[in-house]
């Protein structure tokens, strides 16, 4: 079968691999749709951390926004998962620890993540073996590109959750990206006032984007960093509202820095959020329900051989506006 495989900084290819077999408690996918976000372009670049810590390293399969049908179960699987349409967690824990026997397995020491550290091919491929035990079943309502834009919806509605900025409750959301335009989603959605802090006007965002200069001084009930720069963390800070709360879930490229002695004095709790595990069976219900409906930010759908170019920053003709690039494995 075909997958896609980095095979050193700045090198893709679309490569012929084995076919994946189920083993014990695992189930084989047939992958109908692939996300790719900016980890995937951090491990394409070489500038994922993973890289330079021994987490993962060269040559690497990607993918970990994924959507598909399973098509066989191995030993221990209930036979019921066969025809099941599915997405998957990407924390994949070791199971015995005290982190994973207390519900936080996405912070396993020994975890794995899927297209991301060693020990599990991504989903950029036409098929993939996965633990069932982590899987997620999709509904009727939610197609394939839904399914692929759970994972990222799982962080932003964490993000929103953690924030807790209530019904008629001013939320503001630093960055434009992906994660950010979602969390706008999800925080309309629980009827929060919406604002977005971006670099320039962004067209699919569902509230009121202002820029640094124009960003009106109003009370702040809670922030969402979800930028990649280092001084914004500092600065989410300084907008939010004392005594509510500040969530980061955006990473920079450097060390950023907070002024603890802001957060003592504002009372201000910070929230770090890591992984769509908690977030990822409430994402698949609000958009089952259309409660969000992120679609409009896929900007195309591309075969496996055309993703590398777009991750190479090379932007398909037609493409629309949004920030997001899906791979269907079986054009």
């Amino acid at each position: 079968m075909r997958a896609l495989v980095f095979t050193a900084p700045g090198r893709a290819e679309v490569q012929d691999v084995l076919e994946p077999q189920a083993g014990p408690g695992h189930v084989i996918v047939q992958v109908e749709r692939v996300g790719v976000c900016g980890t995937d372009v951090e491990l394409f670049t070489g500038a994922m951390s993973y890289l330079h810590t021994g987490a993962a390293s060269y040559p690497l399969r990607p993918g970990h926004e994924w959507a598909g049908t399973v098509v066989a179960a191995g030993a221990g699987v209930d036979d019921d998962w066969v025809g099941r349409r599915v997405t998957g967690d990407t924390m994949i824990g070791c199971g015995d620890c005290v982190r994973c026997r207390s519900g936080r397995h996405h912070v396993c020491a020994r975890r794995h993540e899927l297209g991301c550290r060693d020990g599990l091919p991504g989903a950029l491929t036409e098929r993939l073996e996965f633990p069932a035990a982590y899987l997620h079943v999709l509904p009727d309502t939610v197609d394939a590109t839904l399914g692929a834009l759970v994972e990222p919806g799982g962080n932003a509605l964490r993000a929103v959750r953690a924030a807790a900025a209530g019904p008629g409750e001013r939320l503001l959301i630093l960055g434009t990206g992906t994660i950010g335009l979602l969390a706008a989603m999800f925080g309309r959605a629980q009827g929060a006032e919406v604002h977005l802090l971006g670099l320039r006007a962004e067209p699919l965002a569902q509230g009121q984007v202002w820029t640094r200069e124009t960003l009106p001084e109003l009370a702040w009930d809670g922030v969402i960093d979800a930028t990649n720069a280092a001084v914004m963390p500092g600065l989410a800070v300084e907008l939010v509202e004392p005594g509510r709360t500040v969530v980061y879930i955006g990473l920079s490229g450097a060390p950023s820095v907070i002024d603890t002695r802001d957060v003592v004095f504002k009372d201000v709790t910070t929230v770090g959020i890591l992984g769509a595990s908690a977030g990822l069976a409430g994402a698949i219900t609000s958009y089952g329900k259309g409660e969000a409906d992120p679609r409009p930010l896929v900007a195309a759908t591309v075969s496996l051989e055309q993703i590398v170019g777009v991750l190479a920053g090379k932007r398909p003709d037609g493409a629309g506006p949004g920030p997001k690039f899906h791979v269907d494995p079986r054009l």
